[in-house]
């Protein structure tokens, strides 16, 4: 996915409002993580997630992301 849809940058901006869960898949692995922040690097775009159970703190990149789904709470 090289950009996101504006109904998914709308429930990734909500997931970050709300604390709610997404479901990333990138190269083959599904990350269920909490969003953080969504930010601009040049060119590039990056979320800051949370993993829930692990407390461990990534950085996604948009473009190297499959795909993107809010899941429930």
């Amino acid at each position: 996915m090289k950009q996101l849809t504006h109904r998914q940058y709308d429930a990734l901006e909500s997931a970050i409002t709300h604390g709610r869960r997404v479901a990333i898949f990138r190269r083959g692995t599904e990350f269920v993580v909490v969003p953080k922040r969504l930010w601009s690097d040049g060119p590039r775009e990056a979320v800051d997630v949370l993993h829930p159970t692990t407390g461990e703190e990534m950085t996604l990149f948009l473009d190297e992301i499959d795909r993107l789904d809010v899941v429930a709470r």
